[in-house]
Formats: C-alpha cells, sequence, structure tokens
C-alpha cells in the first residue's frame, strides 16, 4: 500500500448526500478481484449517458476535476452495500482523499485499509472546503496528515481527528499484511520454539 504523507492535489466538490457504493461503483463492475481498472466505472451512472457518452454537467467530467485527487462531499458518503470495490474505484480514477461531515463505518474503515484517508470534518468547516473545491482549477488543497490538517488555496486550515493507529498505517503504507509483516521476526522466533518443543509436527 503506498504511504499518505501530504498530499496537494485538486478537490472536486460533490454536492450531494447520501452517496452510496452502488452509485460509487454499480454492480455489474463487481465481477472482478483484481483492484485495477475500476477507476473507468467510477461513478458510472453519473458519469456517463444511457448511450455511454459522457456527462458534461458531472464534476469529474469537468476539465478542472479530470484529475482531482480529493472529494468533497455531502452527509453520509459510502453507505449501503459494504463493498470493497468502492475504494478500490476511487483509488483507481486517482482520488486518494475523502472529505466529508459522515461516512458509513464499513467504507470508512474499507478506505483505510486501502490508502485512502477519509475525513471528517464538522458541516461548518465542510461549507468552507466545499467553496475552495468550487474554484475549478484553483481548487487546490494540502492534506497534512502528519499535522492533521487540510490547508486551503487561501491558507486557511481545517484541523481534523484521526485514530493514531490508523494514522501511523497510512503514513507507513502498512495494511492488514503489512502489520503482519512488521512481526515477521516475532512469528518466526514462535515456529522455531514449536518445531524444537513438538518435533513431530
Amino acid at each position: 500500500m503506498d504511504k499518505f504523507t501530504t498530499l496537494t492535489g485538486v478537490a472536486a466538490p460533490l454536492k450531494i448526500t447520501n452517496v452510496d457504493t452502488d452509485m460509487i461503483i454499480p454492480k455489474q463492475y463487481l465481477k472482478t478481484i483484481k483492484r485495477t481498472g475500476l477507476g473507468a466505472g467510477l461513478f458510472h451512472e453519473m458519469r456517463f449517458t444511457e448511450d455511454g457518452k459522457e456527462n458534461p454537467d458531472f464534476v469529474l467530467n469537468k476539465p478542472a476535476y479530470r484529475k482531482a485527487q480529493v472529494l468533497v462531499a455531502g452527509d453520509n458518503f459510502g453507505c449501503g452495500s459494504s463493498r470493497e470495490h468502492a475504494p478500490w474505484a476511487l483509488l483507481d480514477f486517482g482520488i486518494r482523499c475523502v472529505i466529508s461531515t459522515s461516512f458509513a463505518d464499513i467504507f470508512y474503515n474499507n478506505c483505510f485499509k486501502n490508502g485512502i484517508l477519509p475525513i471528517k470534518v464538522s458541516p461548518e468547516d465542510l461549507a468552507k472546503l466545499m467553496d475552495d473545491a468550487e474554484r475549478g482549477a484553483n481548487a487546490t488543497l494540502t492534506i497534512d496528515l502528519e499535522a492533521q490538517e487540510v490547508r486551503g488555496p487561501d491558507g486557511g486550515t481545517v484541523k481534523f481527528d484521526i485514530d493514531p493507529h490508523r494514522k501511523h498505517c497510512l503514513l507507513n503504507g502498512l495494511d492488514d499484511i503489512g502489520l503482519t509483516m512488521e512481526k515477521a521476526k516475532k512469528i518466526e522466533h514462535f515456529e522455531e520454539k514449536a518445531r524444537a518443543l513438538r518435533p513431530w509436527h
């Protein structure tokens, strides 16, 4: 998993509440267990018309936001089913951070396991960041995980809270496998001891 330390990137405003995981990545994309290629299906029903053409009104299709790395979204982001394909699709598109007032628990947990930083802020701070994100090509935010702050294009700062263990994992690029590998020497020592005590195994 890629480390998340400081990210400076374009922030796209998604002024929609209750964005569920089916909106993020529709069911027809769930046949794969690969984490790559899903960016093409991200927000498919909003990004494309019924005949497969791009919807010019959708935020991620606008020139200023095509390479957005931050999503500033409405309340209760990631609700619905527990599909891990949702954070996979966001990451494959290039989104490394989602900011909202609240997230569905399973989606929130899945973000951390896949290298995406979900940031919870107050409604007042979300309104400020949404305003920043609506500046088009000038909608650049800096996310500093170590300092736990979001810096806007005008120098304004929004602080955020995060669980220390999750912060450690993101800063060091550790998913569940990476966390286990940190204890590789202890596991090896335990196995050697077990073999010595039970040589018949």
